[in-house]
């Protein structure tokens, strides 16, 4: 074998490509010939299918999208619309009823006499009672309201059945003088924190929308703040013979059943909206079509920026007959149709996705499979035709073919075959490949051999030292596996942490960003009435953080129990560590004693982040305290400590920055404003639940990005001193 640059002579390389050559001539010839007369007969099918195709869409595809949607969005929206304005019509005449009844008690109180009232009942949770709820300057022992009151209690029994016979959740009657009577089966909801709260009906959206309309009226939606439900309010003034206020009579109509049944009963790929007399949207039941709407349900909608939804819902508010027309909304192209509720003078609108439109399609399948059906058989004719002509030719080539693989075969092929039987003979034994005669061809051949009789050797040293690697890895990883549960066995872990003391609730998790981490967390009592809570976080990562982290550790509490102040105790814990602090290494701290008789709180911060204080009546907020230098940082330092009152039920959460600097997978940051959403999500909720609602916002805000640091946060509500 001889090589003039990149010219082979005489080598496997050269008897190949000879070989190939002469076959790809042939066979090139014979592909070049067939084809050309396949592509001629495959033209003129394709072009006639195609034109039968595109009259067969076009006939059928004209008006069936246009009459379906018109017909089905139109019939679904009435009925709708129907259905809604039953449910008002219905609430109107309850409300209506109402008001005639407490209108004629209020005229002659006399001819019905005064029955007993009383005010709401946690016990009677459940059941239908009548309660009575002042407001904040009505004065409750008036003569003259305790008639009224007397008088309105007559109608204790038939509203309590007129709420079970028509499935009325509540109705109520609101008098000028700042009381309000109801009927429901929430009595505690009307108590905050175990007291009465006050209730002024005079400052109800219901109660003075009512009053200046002087009519019925039926209020935009809103959510109930007893049950949590979305409603809309009916209410009706009632006036005294001499024209003045009396009353105002009023029930909720909670729309979960309305939203409901318009879900049931929409088409597929509907969505409706229900828009007040003034065009703003009250209920969106399924709102993708309207995300104007839903985000500010205060706009008029016939203000909107999207003009074709400005005009279907002022022609709707008009009065003018519906129809279904088509348009682009926030996020496509729709039919859109709207029908007026006739009792509150509202519109329902209702919208079709126009790319759902492509359904009819279906209709096509039996056309174009006969079209298609017919171009298959021809071309399965000409083909077959064809074929006899494609094997005569490819017949010639393989017999070529393999005369010449029959001549070079001993050349090539037999110590190609000695080579693949000495590699199938390798094995554990006998890892290695060694060159042979057999493999000096004087071609590619040989290369290959000695190329792989090098690889074979440099395979072997190398698996060698990948053993010795792999044992070293698995050496170092039982012991990070160990010191994980090491760190782990020095933290609190505890739940409850202490079962016998009831004035408080304490919880805490560190969750390392490696094996091990450089945060820590503690809470231990230094006596009956001081209870020492710390968080932590030391500079670096892995094993030199966690080290630095279990002396640091010991060395806090080791000094907390000598009855020191939190200033006191980061100073002689700063002072320990810098004695001796070659790896120039430094941890931020938070660290406060609780007087758990008086819920005295005194606290120092050497350098860490804020605490979260949550009092009884409020949520968590930021409390910032005056930050100290880090400990191990520098000789010398003082700290300043402070106080907070701990009233029962008042909560403290404390963290390290692992927590607001977690970051996904877009580099965003957690960040404080998500942190103290998460917390306030649920704020009521014990320490335990509190972490947890935390660590789960954490999680669906990283997904799947690595974690960077150290997640560590710590939980106590103080419940009260013994002594209280």
């Amino acid at each position: 074998m001889k090589r003039i640059k990149n010219l082979v002579i005489g080598g496997i390389q050269n008897k190949v490509f000879n070989l190939i050559l002469y076959t790809v001539v042939l066979l090139t010839a014979a592909f070049m010939a067939v084809s050309l007369y396949h592509s001629r007969m495959l033209t003129q099918v394709v072009g006639e299918s195609s034109q039968r195709e595109k009259a067969a869409i076009s006939e059928i595809t004209g008006d069936v999208m246009d009459q379906v949607v018109v017909q089905s969005l139109g019939r679904s929206n009435r009925t709708e619309a129907r259905f809604a304005d039953e449910m008002f019509s219905a609430a109107a005449e309850r409300v209506t009823f109402m008001a005639d009844c407490v209108e004629k008690i209020l005229s002659r109180p006399d001819a019905y006499g005064v029955h007993a009232y009383g005010a709401p009942d946690p016990k009677d949770d459940g059941a239908w009672t009548a309660k009575v709820l002042y407001a904040r300057d009505a004065e409750e022992e008036d003569e003259a309201i305790r008639t009224k009151l007397g008088s309105l209690a007559n109608l204790t029994d038939p509203l309590i059945s007129l709420c079970t016979s028509f499935g009325v959740e509540d109705v109520y009657v609101a008098l000028p003088e700042g009381v309000f009577y109801t009927v429901d089966t929430i009595s505690s909801s009307w108590f905050v924190d175990g007291k009465l709260r006050d209730y002024d009906p005079r400052e109800r959206q219901w109660y003075q929308q009512a009053v200046r309309a002087g009519q019925m009226i039926f209020t935009d939606g809103e959510w109930d703040v007893n049950t949590g439900k979305y409603c809309v309010e009916c209410a009706m003034p009632v006036y005294g013979e001499d024209g003045e206020l009396a009353a105002v009579v009023g029930l909720d109509l909670f729309l979960d059943e309305i939203q409901k049944v318009m879900q049931d009963s929409s088409i597929e790929g509907e969505f409706n909206l229900l828009v007040n007399q003034d065009g703003r949207a009250v209920l969106p039941m399924q709102a993708e079509a309207f995300p104007m709407a839903e985000a500010d349900r205060a706009r008029d909608l016939r203000a909107s920026s999207n003009g074709f939804l400005s005009q279907i819902v002022s022609s709707a508010l008009a009065g003018k007959e519906p129809s279904v027309t088509q348009g682009d909304l926030a996020n496509g192209a729709y039919y859109v149709t709207a029908t007026p509720i006739e009792t509150t003078g509202w519109v329902l609108l209702s919208a079709f996705d126009k790319s759902l439109s492509d359904q009819p399609a279906h209709l096509l399948e039996g056309s174009l499979t006969e079209v298609q059906s017919e171009a298959t058989a021809v071309y399965r004719e000409k083909t077959s035709n064809s074929r006899t002509t494609a094997i005569v030719l490819l017949l010639g080539v393989m017999l070529l073919t393999l005369g010449g693989a029959l001549v070079l075969g001993k050349r090539i092929v037999k110590p190609l075959n000695t080579i693949t039987k000495r590699i199938s003979e390798i094995s554990e034994s006998n890892l290695e490949f060694k060159m042979e005669d057999a493999y000096r061809t004087g071609d590619e051949v040989e290369e290959l051999a000695q190329s792989f009789a090098s690889i074979s050797h440099r395979t072997v040293e190398y698996m060698d030292k990948v053993v010795q690697v792999t044992a070293e890895k698995e050496r170092i990883g039982a012991e990070l596996s160990l010191a994980t549960q090491i760190q782990a066995a020095m933290l609190p872990h505890l739940v409850p942490a202490f079962p016998d003391r009831t004035e408080f609730d304490i919880i805490g998790s560190m969750d390392p960003a490696k094996e091990v981490g450089g945060d820590f967390y503690d809470y231990f009592l230094i006596d009956e009435d001081h209870l020492c809570l710390l968080i932590a976080d030391v500079s670096g990562k892995g094993v030199p953080a966690a080290l630095f982290m279990m002396a640091s550790k010991i060395i806090l509490q080791s000094v907390a129990m000598m009855g020191l102040s939190p200033a006191q105790i980061l100073a002689r814990t700063n002072e320990a560590i810098c004695s001796n602090n070659e790896a120039q290494m430094f941890v931020t701290v938070w660290l406060g004693i609780l007087e758990i008789s008086t819920g005295k709180l005194t606290a120092a911060n050497a350098g860490h982040e804020y605490p979260l204080i949550k009092r009884p009546d409020g949520n968590y907020a930021l409390y910032k305290d005056k930050h100290g230098f880090v400990v191990g940082g520098m000789e010398g330092v003082k700290y300043r400590e402070y106080e907070i009152e701990m009233e029962p039920g008042t909560k403290l959460f404390v963290y390290t920055d692992g927590v607001p600097e977690a970051m996904n997978g877009e580099k965003e940051l957690f960040g404080m404003d998500r942190l103290m959403t998460a917390l306030n999500r649920e704020p009521d909720d014990a320490p335990l639940e509190v972490l947890k609602n935390v660590r789960r916002q954490v999680d669906a805000f990283v997904q799947d990005a690595e974690q960077f640091d150290d997640l560590t946060m710590v939980c106590m509500e103080y419940k009260g001193g013994a002594n209280r």
